[in-house]
């Protein structure tokens, strides 16, 4: 079975929670699917779920070596914190869709750097690159459909870390059965 959070790493279960619940807040905030909550009714779990508690558990991923789960998760600890206290700063539109912007980079180097993680952490990652840059080209471009999408892709991720780390927790699959390799097919037949 391919796990892809290991069921030994408190670090990267604990992590994944942090990043999924925080992400799906964040995203359905976005999505306007839930009567009168918006993205700014998760700033306080963005603060500290996903800025403190992500940026530290990646500082303890660095510390026991694991230097990919210790990037992501003191990078992601790192936007949440910052999107968090700067939530209610009076910034442009433009202002706001190029930090956003400059973050889905951040998730695409996560994304393309994860190519030896499992695909529940591809997938995430690849999904807030995906939410960031719709959330982004939103802002500049004033369309709440858009950000509506991002919000999506965002809850979708946040969905996908939370199943990873729960996956570990309960010792449940993460990756889907190999297809049978079937008869080889040649140029002789």
């Amino acid at each position: 079975m391919d796990n892809d959070v290991s069921a030994g790493s408190i670090t990267s279960t604990l992590g994944h929670l942090a990043l999924g619940i925080t992400l799906l807040a964040f995203g359905l905030g976005h999505t306007a699917v839930i009567d009168d909550v918006t993205a700014a009714d998760a700033v306080s779990l963005a603060t500290y779920v996903g800025g403190i508690a992500l940026f530290v558990a990646g500082l303890v991923a660095l510390r026991d070596r694991d230097a990919g789960t210790g990037t992501a998760f003191t990078a992601l600890g790192a936007l949440w914190f910052t999107w968090g206290v700067s939530a209610d700063a009076q910034v442009s539109a433009n202002a706001a869709g190029l930090f956003l912007l400059l973050f889905a980079l951040v998730a695409l180097s996560l994304t393309l750097g994860a190519a030896g993680a499992g695909t529940l952490t591809r997938v995430t990652y690849g999904l807030l690159f995906v939410a960031l840059v719709l959330l982004a080209i939103a802002r500049f471009g004033d369309s709440a459909g858009l950000a509506e999408a991002g919000g999506w892709c965002a809850a979708a991720g946040g969905l996908l870390a939370w199943y990873a780390a729960t996956a570990a927790l309960a010792d449940w699959p993460t990756a889907l059965p190999g297809r049978s390799p079937g008869r080889q097919v040649t140029a002789t037949g």
